[in-house]
């Protein structure tokens, strides 16, 4: 029968790898859509291709343009050096800095010893590299970015593309510009040229331009007469010529001698040394600086501190200044500055006499004057001639300050409500153990005792008085209870450079052991004086080049310490100078308060005072005109010591009066701390006190009842239980 056209029963015949599907079971999901992710990360990477050939297609066509339209242009100004022109504030001259010292010599003049160790020193792959390091270019901008300072990443030929074409400036055109020269240059010139161009165009210090210059200055020889380890010194130069001239900055010589030996070690490394050379070189101490005669007298000393002001401050680099052109006026006073001249003439100059005195050789005088309103530098005195004494006294920080440091420790006992080990506050009448080597107490380092002057012991004795006599065992002690730390950080709040040398927190802190510079210590004390305002110091009013002003650095005052601490301090500073130490100040015929201050071995005497109008600090110190070597003093003036309240009391006395003279004295406006306002009853000592406290102790100041000048015989302070030894 043939097939029926309907439904019929009979299974259909299997296809191959078909199966028919079970009835009972559920149909399958769909198959699920395939992955997108992948397409989307092909496009991504597509995309960033194609910008990093955008990229690369920019940059070349910027390197391209860059190379075709920047010109290797002339010498620039510095190339060709001006003068700078120093003024008075009323706009007298000081000074102008002379011609510059310049004299090129051929390559094969240098010996192979020093060029090498400029190589060693600036750029140790030039025979190897290319022109241009981008690498060290890149990692120079991120350091300067990131706060790890600014560091040059240029080769001794971009180096020499901004010596000679274009300027020291930090911009990124002149940088850009450095860079597509120093290519052309590198394509031009041979490695010998540049090599030449550079020891001849680069600033070595004491306005010496090129190697020979450098030589002739730091040496008095030629260039060729110089040995690897001089050379090695003059390459170290290159980096911070005034800074690493040890003659001039003695307290810098650590840092010079290590860059030095960075130096030779890198030679050592390169192979351009061997080790039995490098372990027999000895540093070779550069002669004494010879200024040209224009900077003879006070002249130059003024110059330098300017030029280390607009430098240190980053107004000028050092390069920049030294190819002239600038006008700067100073903050400095012409009449006070004369009248500080003639003081120190008057009273130690005068009165020198080296032949019967051989101490008198020793003899130098710094000092420096502030208005503590405006944190202005009136007057300065470096030495007794810039071309006989190079170093500047006003300005070197490598002399111990001594006692003048103790006002700072008090200030920091005020400001932070500090107590003794037996919790009494500390106030001017606090007493305390002036017994001469008395262990401090509170102190976990190594075991302290300081002595004090003369081995004197006072027993107890009241904070004011212990400043009046300087006792090194009370002052010690209070460190300690206050916090050396804290000491510290007031000392830096005050005014003193946080860099300041052996500036260490520790018991011995308030000895004064810190190397401070004068100027540091009047603008610290001027801070005193402006009721605990401070206002970094300026000797700069302004600055013009071309007729354009050059901006200065903002100087915004700010509270350093509480008025009630630094006039707390300022009270028992008018003691010192009414009844203790510094008696001789009183010549000034005005309310003052001072500190005065010996050095370890009195190499040094000091005196830091002032008056509400005037900031200044005196400082004698002894010194080996030949050697260089501290000395002592002893002997000097035909005196058997030096100390602060002799001749820096009396120059300070001396300029004091004169430069305020015209001026009505004006008496402190002192706001004192709760318990420094009324003297307490003295309580009974063991020994019995040397005299009563009755009412010609009360110290006429703090009751008001003194008028300008008015003098008192003794301290309004509790009495001592011995006397002086």
């Amino acid at each position: 029968m043939p097939p029926s056209s309907g439904t019929s029963d009979t299974p259909r015949p299997s296809r191959p790898g078909w199966e028919p599907r079970d009835p009972t079971l559920s149909a399958p999901p769909p198959p699920a859509p395939k992955p997108r992710r992948a397409g989307r990360v092909r496009r991504v990477l597509r995309t960033l291709l194609g910008l990093c050939l955008l990229g690369v297609l920019l940059l070349a066509g910027a390197f391209t343009a860059g190379y075709l339209l920047v010109e290797i242009p002339p010498a620039n100004a510095a190339a060709v050096a001006q003068s700078n022109v120093y003024l008075y504030r009323d706009g007298s001259p000081i000074a102008r800095d002379g011609e510059v010292n310049r004299e090129n010599v051929r390559l094969d003049q240098v010996p192979l010893g020093v060029r090498q160790a400029v190589l060693a020193a600036e750029d140790r792959d030039f025979h190897t590299s290319h022109a241009v390091d981008p690498k060290a270019m890149v990692r120079a901008t991120w350091n300067t970015v990131t706060g790890k300072g600014r560091q040059s990443g240029s080769t001794i030929t971009q180096q020499y593309v901004k010596n000679y074409y274009l300027g020291q400036e930090q911009t990124l055109t002149r940088k850009a510009k450095e860079f597509f020269i120093a290519i052309k240059l590198g394509r031009e010139k041979t490695e010998e040229e540049i090599l030449q161009g550079y020891l001849n165009t680069s600033y070595f210090g004491r306005n010496a331009y090129g190697i020979q210059a450098a030589a002739r200055a730091y040496y008095g020889k030629d260039v060729e007469q110089l040995d690897t380890a001089q050379g090695a010194y003059l390459a170290s130069l290159l980096k911070a010529p005034s800074a690493y001239d040890v003659t001039t900055h003695p307290e810098n010589r650590a840092k010079a001698v290590a860059r030095w030996n960075y130096v030779l070690d890198g030679m050592v490394t390169e192979g351009w040394l061997g080790h039995a050379e490098r372990a027999a070189a000895r540093f070779p101490l550069p002669q004494t600086a010879r200024p040209a005669t224009g900077l003879s007298g006070q002249r130059g000393y003024l110059v330098q501190a300017v030029e280390e002001y607009l430098t240190g401050h980053g107004v000028i680099d050092e390069k920049t200044l030294a190819g002239g052109g600038y006008r700067i006026t100073t903050t400095l006073e012409r009449a006070q500055q004369e009248t500080l001249v003639q003081a120190v003439e008057d009273r130690v100059i005068s009165r020198l006499d080296p032949a019967r005195n051989p101490a008198d050789r020793y003899v130098r005088v710094g000092a420096a004057a502030v208005d503590p309103a405006t944190g202005k530098v009136l007057a300065m005195y470096g030495g007794i001639d810039y071309t006989q004494q190079y170093v500047n006294n006003a300005t070197r920080r490598d002399y111990q300050v001594g006692s003048t440091f103790k006002p700072f420790v008090f200030t920091a006992a005020v400001q932070s409500g500090a107590q003794t080990q037996y919790g009494m506050p500390i106030t001017p009448y606090t007493l305390y153990d002036g017994t001469n080597r008395r262990p401090v107490e509170g102190w976990n380092g190594s075991p302290y005792d300081p002595a004090n002057e003369d081995d004197a012991s006072y027993g107890e004795i009241a904070v004011g008085e212990a400043t009046d006599l300087s006792v090194n065992a009370v002052y010690a002690q209070m460190a300690v209870d206050v916090g050396p730390a804290h000491v510290r950080r007031t000392a830096v709040a005050l005014g003193l450079p946080g860099s300041t040398p052996d500036l260490t927190a520790s018991p011995s802190i308030a000895l004064g052991p810190a190397t401070a510079s004068v100027l540091d210590m009047a603008s610290a004390y001027a801070t005193l004086a402006a009721h605990g305002r401070h206002g970094t110091y300026t000797l700069v009013e302004g600055v013009t080049k071309g007729g354009e002003t050059v901006d200065l650095p903002s100087r915004p005052a700010r509270q350093a310490v509480t008025r009630e601490a630094a006039d707390t301090t300022t009270s028992i500073l008018r003691s010192v100078v009414e009844a203790g130490t510094g008696t001789a100040a009183q010549a000034a015929g005005r309310p003052a308060a001072g500190k005065t201050g010996t050095a370890e071995d009195d190499k040094a005497a000091w005196f830091a005072g002032y008056t509400p109008e005037l900031a200044t600090v005196v400082a004698l110190m002894g010194q080996d005109p030949e050697s260089g070597r501290q000395e002592p003093l002893y002997g000097a003036l035909g005196l058997p010591r030096i100390n602060g309240g002799g001749a820096p009391a009396q120059i300070w006395a001396q300029f004091t009066r004169e430069a305020l003279a015209g001026t009505p004295p004006r008496d402190f406006d002192l706001r004192l701390m709760p318990g420094a306002e009324i003297m307490p009853p003295v309580p009974p000592m063991p020994d019995g006190p040397d005299g009563p406290v009755g009412e010609e102790n009360q110290d006429p100041y703090l009751t008001g009842e003194a008028g300008p000048g008015a003098a008192v015989s003794r301290s309004p302070l509790p009495a001592r239980s011995s006397p002086r030894q």
